[in-house]
């Protein structure tokens, strides 16, 4: 089987979020124990895999993701991934529908090579500080927010982007206070340099310590930031070591994604699920 790992919100190589992605020539996905078998052996934050449904239907496409050790209910980075493949190969033009454990997702290919991703946004509700969030992740938190179940994750807004880039936290200790993980963000501090917000992101009960840019976390961030800055569509930068950029622009309740891609690794996975 082909496999494919491919840079998401990213233009160039060796930048943005790597994610794999297997197309499956079947109507049904393997065994999920096999699934979770690749996932864990590409070692990467997610593996998508994907199969073609049959026309006439609300979506195109099965879609599911797996981390080296879970399955997500939503990823932004490997949909993207994901996107790219299908209309690099021919398999796909235009818009795309994937349907997806958080529902029915499209995906829209443009003309210089970006792809728009259309998510339902998260909910935000405010919360009190956790006892020992602030040790664990080494940074007083200006606010808490919850945000939805298919995300699963605290937001944590912080002083400044500095402090977010300077982060070094126990992620050991971060585990205890979400299901997924923390989501740390901070106003951009010169937004004259291209991004309105800046943002890191630590998974580790899904195996994953920090993740290099997180779309289904943007999800969380479009409307918390839109709502404080006043404009709809803004650009975050997830200023991880390998960087990128995504841009966001809400709509009602979906958030639309964008962002580019580049296929890194085409290869033949020898032992097919």
């Amino acid at each position: 089987m082909r496999i494919r790992i491919v840079d998401a919100f990213t233009d160039r190589p060796f930048a943005g979020n790597p994610a794999a992605v297997l197309l499956f020539d079947s109507d049904a996905f393997p065994d999920d124990g096999r699934l979770q078998d690749v996932a864990a052996e590409m070692n990467l934050s997610e593996t998508a895999f994907a199969h073609r449904l049959p026309a006439g239907g609300e979506a195109d496409w099965a879609l599911r993701w797996f981390t080296p050790v879970a399955e997500v209910d939503t990823c932004g980075h490997a949909t993207l991934a994901t996107a790219h493949v299908l209309h690099r190969t021919g398999a796909a033009s235009g818009t795309v529908r994937f349907a997806a454990r958080c529902g029915i997702l499209t995906t829209t290919a443009h003309e210089d090579g970006t792809i728009t991703l259309d998510f339902p946004a998260s909910s935000l509700t405010p919360v009190d500080i956790p006892d020992g969030i602030a040790e664990a992740l080494g940074a007083a938190p200006l606010s808490v927010l919850d945000t939805s179940d298919h995300i699963g994750d605290l937001l944590v807004e912080l002083a400044d982007e500095a402090t977010v880039r300077g982060l070094r936290p126990d992620v050991r200790a971060l585990a205890a206070h979400s299901p997924r993980g923390i989501i740390a963000t901070a106003a951009a501090a010169d937004p004259e340099q291209g991004y309105d917000y800046v943002s890191r992101c630590f998974f580790p009960n899904v195996g994953i310590d920090e993740d290099p840019v997180t779309g289904s976390a943007h999800t969380a961030l479009a409307p918390f930031w839109s709502a404080r800055l006043g404009r709809p569509e803004l650009t975050g930068l997830q200023a991880s070591a390998r960087s990128g950029l995504v841009r966001t622009a809400l709509r009602g309740e979906r958030v639309r994604l964008t962002g580019a891609a580049v296929t890194v690794v085409d290869g033949e996975l020898l032992f097919a699920p």
